[in-house]
């Protein structure tokens, strides 16, 4: 079946640098689309970054644009986030996506599977 897990999360200083791995099997990774995203309690998960399934195209959330960047290793199953002059507001906990087949990766509602997500918190 479809597994995703996290990991890379934990505590830094507002300006700090934190790399997200996500670790996939159980499915052609090469062929999906895969997303990033975070919550906050009391919010709504909202979607911070797209890669399309060959990694020739990605998207971001205005709020991260610059600062975070989404790559994938197809050859290892891989997902990476890596984010970059953090600030408070990134905090939250994050996790990695997997999208329904032949859907346009920017449409965050057509994600489908997801990991049990790992903590950021941005001290200031």
């Amino acid at each position: 079946q479809v597994q995703l897990r996290e990991s890379g999360g934990g505590s830094v200083q507002a300006g700090g640098s934190l790399k997200l791995t996500c670790a996939v099997s159980g499915y052609i990774f090469s062929s999906y689309c895969m997303a990033w995203f975070r919550q906050v309690p009391g919010k709504e998960r909202e979607g911070v970054a797209t890669i399309w399934p060959l990694g020739s195209r990605t998207d971001y959330a205005d709020s991260v644009k610059g600062r975070f960047t989404i790559s994938r290793d197809n050859a290892k199953n891989l997902l990476f986030l890596q984010m970059n002059s953090l600030k408070a507001e990134d905090a939250g906990m994050y996790y990695c996506a997997k999208a329904r087949a032949g859907v346009y990766c920017g449409e965050w509602d057509k994600y489908s599977d997801w990991g049990q997500g790992t903590q950021v918190t941005v001290s200031s």
